[in-house]
């Protein structure tokens, strides 16, 4: 997997509000894609892990207790191959995507057609079994004038091990992209910078403890960019803990209280800070089915402005089903509040996905994947009215087959339609709303 991909589908300066797993390990890959806004375009598959071998290792133990199928994320690490120098492993994992799409945003509602051609020449350094660094840069060229060619990177820098009853993990990224995205509603550079604190601590037989800590920083090259064209743009640092304490019911039943802080502050915006209060459950039904719930509220004050604190039920929720031995089922929802790119709004947002894969014939993998996404924009600032929701639903087909035994590949569709309420610069028109239809093939090795 590209970091670009593990990044780029989440919401930009969400806090951790959602784990609804047994160890805040386990949520690293999951944090991560937090720091991102939405993109309009199709990302590109999982490919292979990223993380160092000690840290896949104690994920893919704890996942294969309480979880049907692990995430992708959390698969064992590939085999020996002829690639070393010293103690150094390098994995590259080169990805070339075409697609064709129509409705794609170039600005607020202005959409153009597309082929969007993207190579993505990756590579992963495991350096030993507790240090990972991983490099992808990834060239984009765009058939409209419309958008602007670019070069994208990405680096993650993880490190994991165990200490008697103590696992600790952190990463370091950085992410440079420069794709449509759906807040902004067009083509727009941005940098983001992350950093992951986690450790679990087994107190006993039945009892644990999961700490955890999150750094993003989100920055806008406004005025330095010939895609950054909007007002209001608003670079953010946000800073977030989120600590449980669990029990252990029975093997395969776990249970946790959790409590989180967070600081935010956002670019000519009022500072805030934010309080969570959370319950969780871990829930290995049966050989076929597991679930994973957590819940409670965050209450999010602003520390000027005079707006009023923000009191928001927050959730996450994950079901996994495998009726047969070729098939995977699963449906997740969720509700996070985040800091907007925009001055002086923050976002709630709600989420359900769902996903169906299904091996055919022995080789052939099809996936069906869709989601359905609410995001309300609050005003930080009293007084002051948004005026936006969104409504963004997408839907996509896949169907891969490997080759060569490293390699996949893929074709592919996806319809993405954003209903947005903020008016537009035209009478009538939608100033974020679209439509679009995209479908292309994807190559991809990992060695």
């Amino acid at each position: 997997m590209t970091l670009r991909a593990l990044l780029v589908p989440g919401k930009r300066g969400a806090r951790p509000s959602t784990c609804p797993w047994k160890t805040t390990l386990l949520c690293l890959a999951a944090v991560m894609p937090s720091v991102m806004a939405q993109n309009i375009l199709t990302p590109p598959p999982s490919s292979g892990p990223l993380l160092p071998p000690a840290v896949l290792e104690y994920q893919t133990n704890q996942a294969s207790q309480m979880q049907v199928f692990a995430p992708a994320e959390t698969a064992p690490p590939q085999p020996a191959h002829p690639f070393t120098l010293g103690p150094v492993a390098i994995h590259p994992h080169p990805l070339y995507q075409f697609l064709y799409g129509n409705g794609i945003e170039s600005s607020p509602g202005e959409t153009q057609n597309t082929i969007v051609q993207e190579f993505s020449p990756g590579v992963l350094f495991d350096i030993g079994p507790h240090w990972s660094l991983d490099y992808t840069p990834t060239l984009i060229f765009y058939s409209s004038s419309q958008f602007r060619n670019a070069v994208d990177e990405s680096v993650l820098l993880s490190w994991g091990s165990a200490f008697r009853n103590w696992f600790v993990s952190g990463s370091q990224s950085y992410a440079s992209t420069s794709e449509p995205f759906v807040e902004i509603g067009g083509q727009t550079e941005e940098d983001t910078y992350s950093t992951t604190l986690s450790a679990s601590y087994k107190i006993g037989q039945k009892l644990s403890l999961d700490l955890g800590f999150n750094q993003n920083f989100d920055y806008f090259n406004t005025g330095q960019s010939p895609t950054n064209l909007l007002l209001g743009l608003a670079n953010s640092r946000v800073w977030s803990t989120l600590d449980w304490l669990n029990y252990q019911f029975r093997p395969r039943l776990t249970a946790g209280l959790g409590i989180g802080f967070g600081y935010n502050q956002q670019q000519d915006s009022p500072d805030s800070i934010d309080e969570q209060y959370q319950a969780q459950l871990n829930w290995r039904a049966t050989d076929k089915t597991s679930f994973q719930l957590s819940g409670g509220l965050e209450d999010q004050q602003y520390l000027s402005g005079d707006a009023s604190s923000l009191l928001t039920p927050i959730f996450a929720a994950t079901v996994q089903y495998q009726p047969f031995a070729q098939t995977r089922i699963s449906v997740g929802a969720n509700r996070t509040v985040s800091t907007g790119d925009f001055q002086d709004q923050t976002v709630e947002s709600t989420t359900v996905t769902c996903d169906f894969n299904q091996r055919l014939l022995g080789r052939l993998f099809f996936d069906l994947s869709g989601s359905y996404t609410s995001d309300k924009y609050v005003a930080a600032l009293a007084g002051l009215s948004t005026g936006r929701s969104d409504n963004i639903y997408t839907m996509s087909p896949r169907l891969t087959i490997p080759f060569l035994k490293r390699g996949t590949a893929s074709v592919f569709y996806e319809y993405s339609q954003d209903s947005s309420s903020q008016t537009g610069f035209a009478a009538g028109s939608a100033a974020f709303a679209y439509a679009t239809h995209q479908v292309g093939f994807e190559i991809g090795y990992t060695y």
